[in-house]
């Protein structure tokens, strides 16, 4: 590929035995005061600490599956690549959730702002969310190169830096793809209608290079971008599953948080994402297991095959049309086996986002002040510590060998239980500080997300295409 020059003209921007008191819940389902064993983990406090061993799931992947990783743990080779602090990986979050947040409330299509260099790129535009927590590797190019990308429900381009980095390529842990030694390779002329459609899965309107190539940028809310030729080229996901002409970010100005990972593997749902470009196969439809923690393995998997018996599914929510998020309703939670006592029109005015990238769930603020206080009331018995950023609920266990923590529950739309491992309660610094894994927002009217720590090891479906999103325990198992 000769190089060219890129002229930007966009971006800005979770009673004795034999007594069980049933309740009618007001959604219609019931739930009963449980014997204690039922409604409380009792665990090794050890078991929340991070490893820093690799322990792989014994799970056989099918011939459909990839193996997934945290970015950052021992069975990641990008886990060395400047791993952040517990404080950072919050404030990073945080920017997240701004953004998509800002995108929502925002939803009224491209943003076409003049920018006539890279360097003038705002750095917190919020536009696209930031790049997620979890690394798959996948082919791309003739002969297929293996790079490990970060996978991410809440974006839809896929890119990948590219040589030969015209402007700047941050450090990554693979050899840079180069597009040049791929047979399958091409620019997509800025004239085509494929271009134009950038507008939708970057928030960006497309530029045109000298050699009127189509020039792709997106800005993400952590202050990361990407700014690149927009191509296609030979995707390989597994053996079997190969797929040319796959539109892509072929990148060569490349800055920000992305550790050490060769891109982001876009599985939103806006007809440039993944699961749209693949959907004559897959229909839409894929699902994954984010391990235990960060010294465990995961998959993502796609197509309808391999889905837990227990899969149970929630309709995707009437109020994310025309957004590319994945979005379900919230109905009730509870904490220890008891509902809170949250009115039904708090979750009415606005949907969740079950998203694999933001790290810790957000409630509204009136569901939240609920969770909270429950789970305080739950855990008195044990000394709190100081919060961690806006993490307010932090205890430390430092004198303990094992713990007895509430077991929580999320009840979407359809009468689906979504129970949180206990391990996806916690966000933890050290035996001296472990943190309730919620936040709340400011009010009530900003959207949930429901994040990948409460979603550690149950099987999460999404089938774009049926309009809907299941939710299976031990899915790593």
């Amino acid at each position: 590929m000769g190089a060219s020059t890129i002229y930007p003209t966009f971006l800005p921007v979770y009673l004795p035995l034999y007594l069980l008191c049933v309740v009618c819940f007001n959604e219609g389902y019931a739930l009963g005061r449980r014997a204690v064993a039922d409604t409380s983990h009792t665990i090794h406090v050890s078991s929340l600490l991070p490893s820093s061993v690799c322990n792989p799931s014994a799970k056989a992947l099918d011939k459909k599956s990839l193996p997934v990783v945290h970015k950052h743990g021992p069975c990641s080779q990008l886990h060395q690549a400047n791993v952040p602090t517990r404080a950072e990986i919050l404030l990073r979050d945080e920017a997240r959730v701004k953004s998509i947040h800002s995108k929502l409330a925002n939803n009224t299509g491209s943003t076409d702002v003049k920018v006539t260099d890279a360097t003038t790129l705002p750095a917190k535009s919020g536009l696209v969310i930031g790049s997620a927590n979890y690394i798959v590797t996948v082919g791309l190019g003739t002969p297929k190169k293996d790079l490990s990308f970060t996978f991410d429900t809440g974006s839809d381009l896929t890119w990948t830096q590219c040589q030969p980095c015209v402007k700047s390529c941050y450090k990554q842990q693979d050899p840079i793809f180069a597009p040049s030694q791929s047979s399958t390779y091409s620019n997509i002329s800025c004239n085509s209608t494929v271009c134009n459609s950038l507008a939708s899965a970057t928030g960006i309107k497309p530029g045109c290079s000298s050699s009127s190539a189509c020039v792709y940028g997106i800005v993400y809310g952590d202050q990361s971008f990407s700014i690149g030729f927009f191509a296609k080229e030979t995707l390989t996901l597994t053996s079997k599953d190969v797929f040319p002409n796959f539109f892509f970010g072929c990148g060569q100005d490349n800055e920000g948080l992305f550790s050490g990972s060769a891109g982001l593997l876009g599985l939103g749902r806006d007809k440039l994402s993944l699961p749209s470009q693949t959907a004559s196969k897959y229909n839409k439809v894929f699902s994954y297991c984010l391990p235990s923690s960060p010294s465990s393995t995961g998959f993502l998997s796609f197509g309808d095959g391999g889905l837990a018996k227990s899969v149970k599914f929630t309709a995707i929510s009437k109020k994310s049309q025309g957004t590319s998020f994945y979005e379900a309703d919230i109905i009730a939670i509870t904490v220890g086996g008891k509902k809170l006592p949250i009115s039904a029109s708090v979750f009415a005015t606005a949907a969740t986002v079950i998203d694999s990238g933001t790290t810790i769930t957000r409630l509204p603020a009136t569901a939240y002040a609920a969770l909270k206080s429950a789970f305080r009331q739950d855990m008195s018995k044990y000394p709190m510590a100081k919060a961690l950023s806006n993490l307010d609920t932090c205890y430390n266990f430092s004198n303990y060998t094992t713990v007895s923590v509430p077991k929580i529950s999320f009840f979407f739309s359809g009468d689906v239980e979504v129970p949180i491992d206990v391990r996806g309660i916690f966000f933890v610094v050290d035996a001296s500080q472990v943190c309730l894994a919620f936040a709340g927002n400011r009010d009530d009217r900003s959207v949930g997300i429901f994040g990948n720590t409460q979603q550690i090891t149950l099987q999460v479906v999404y089938d774009g295409a049926g309009g809907r999103i299941g939710f299976g325990t031990g899915g790593c198992a």
